[in-house]
């Protein structure tokens, strides 16, 4: 089952992947289990810097170096209008749910 999402970000079309390790770290960084999180996005109970976190994360399970998603996410998702940046983040996190929409 494929569990990636693709969409255009930025500069250009990327891959964006929740592997387990990335999945580990944002549990980590957010303090919130991936069930929690889901579900804060779900309702809108979620901080600015978990939209960014799930961003950056999601590039560097696609197969970005982590310096260049950091500086994908500096360029294109901070002082973001938060309705751009949902929709991408929402992908994301479907695509780990439960596969990537239409599968």
């Amino acid at each position: 089952m494929n569990l990636n999402h693709t969409a255009f970000f930025g500069d250009d079309e990327h891959t964006f992947a929740l592997t387990d390790d990335m999945i580990a770290e944002l549990e980590r960084i957010t303090d919130l289990g991936i069930g929690a999180l889901y579900r804060n996005f779900a309702y809108a109970h979620f901080k600015l810097a978990d939209l960014i976190e799930v961003i950056r994360l999601g590039l560097i399970g696609g197969g970005i170096a982590p310096e260049r998603a950091a500086q994908l996410v500096d360029t294109y998702a901070r002082n973001q209008r938060i309705e751009d940046l949902l929709p991408l983040v929402t992908g994301i996190l479907d695509a780990r749910w439960g596969g990537p929409a239409g599968a």
